[in-house]
């Protein structure tokens, strides 16, 4: 067997597309170069992929590829560079790798496999690349097998609409999941109207109008974009968001009335019992059970706040929509009765919104219902607070939470 016939054999190239026609090492023996050509002679556009028939000139141009064990590898090729009737001067197409890319398309999918599993500090190591590179190369493979499967955004009829924080400084992207299929459909910076209109721009109004059920929080800005662009679709107010205003104003509470105690028995006694009061009554441990009663016994206002948190848990429990209609006009009451500012708040806000949270006990749809996705998203955003813009972010939530399949090259 000829060696050129062997190493294009181990590099895993395509006979049909690439020849190896000669190889050489570099002057420390780490890397392996090999020379290479594309097997067919007509030269295409690697923009349009139209056939060029003028050439202008070459030049030598080096692409990464798969290492064979420790050593580095390398095709080596004179690129030309050709007219096209539609992009103009621009280079030849190469079947190993993509237009503009330094990386053949081995390498890249081997980087977006490993991606999928881990951080892209680790990749980067493992890779010897940089830690910027690897975003790049995400970003190009996601691209790629976004365009060669199928539509994320068809048959969608249940979604959720949510943000994420990925910096600080409230830097927002937000993402839309498919109820149904649990995954991620669609990924935008910020959390504006503009970032909502950009996905229904996506959508489109055909397929906008198949939409049955659409989760949110309370935001004003998305709800207005969906009954703009989806007005047959059902709002659905989150669960969690709903109980998320009651815990906050509990503990508006609890501090208002830590600030008016300081320094008096009354304050020691109902000290540390924020995480008591925060809890669901189901995972009390004894010593909470404790410091409950000492609020019961001690301060009525923060144990009122305290009952109302909990009611509101247990009317959203509730199975029917009578029953859930009925006790919650009870609660949103006593909430503006109680004489706790924060909970009066709370009590406006649900019974502006009270539609959409019966909507959640009608349907049992809430984002909490792809939690799984959602903490996958978080974990893949938590890898990313170094990125310092969210397209290298958006691409990893696509590769690593849409369902887009990636397998080893011995698979």
């Amino acid at each position: 067997m000829r060696a050129t016939t062997l190493l294009r054999q181990l590099s895993r190239l395509h006979p049909q597309h690439t020849f190896v026609i000669g190889f050489e090492f570099s002057a420390n023996r780490q890397v392996l170069v090999l020379d290479v050509k594309p097997t067919t002679r007509t030269q295409y556009c690697a923009a349009c992929l139209r056939p060029c028939a003028q050439e202008y000139d070459h030049r030598v141009r080096t692409w990464r590829h798969t290492d064979l064990g420790e050593t580095r590898v390398q095709l080596r090729y004179r690129l030309a560079r050709v007219d096209c009737e539609r992009c103009g001067p621009t280079t030849e197409l190469v079947p190993w790798a993509a237009h503009t890319a330094w990386h053949t398309y081995d390498f890249e999918n081997l980087v977006a496999y490993k991606a999928q599993g881990t951080d892209a500090t680790r990749v980067a190591k493992d890779m010897r690349i940089s830690w910027d590179t690897v975003g790049k190369i995400v970003s190009r493979v996601v691209d790629r097998l976004r365009a060669a499967g199928d539509d994320l955004l068809d048959d969608l009829t249940s979604i959720g609409l949510d943000e994420l924080s990925y910096r600080k400084g409230h830097q927002y992207i937000s993402i839309v999941v498919d109820h149904v299929r649990e995954r991620l459909v669609w990924a935008g910076e910020g959390r504006t109207g503009e970032t909502v209109e950009a996905f229904f721009a996506a959508l489109g109004p055909e397929r906008a109008a198949k939409l049955e059920h659409v989760s949110i929080d309370m935001s004003a800005t998305y709800e207005a974009a969906i009954k703009k662009h989806a007005p047959k679709a059902k709002i659905v107010f989150d669960r969690f968001h709903v109980q998320r205003l009651a815990h906050d104003a509990l503990d508006e509470v609890r501090r208002e009335v830590m600030r008016e105690l300081k320094g008096t028995p009354e304050g020691k006694a109902i000290k540390r019992t924020r995480w008591a009061l925060q809890r669901n009554e189901v995972n009390h441990t004894p010593k909470d059970k404790e410091r409950i009663s000492t609020v019961m016994d001690t301060n009525e206002p923060l144990f009122r706040a305290y009952m109302l948190k909990t009611m509101l848990v247990w009317v959203l429990s509730t199975g029917t929509i009578r029953g859930a209609r009925r006790k919650l006009e009870n609660w949103i009451a006593w909430a503006v009765r109680s004489q706790l500012k924060p909970f009066v708040r709370v009590g406006t806000t649900i019974r502006k919104h009270l539609e959409g949270i019966l909507a959640y006990i009608r349907t049992g749809i809430s984002n909490g219902r792809s939690e799984g996705m959602n903490r996958k998203a978080r974990v893949v955003t938590s890898r990313a607070f170094g990125f310092h813009s969210a397209t290298p972010l958006i691409a990893s939530l696509y590769l690593c939470c849409s369902g887009l399949k990636l397998e080893p090259r011995h698979a």
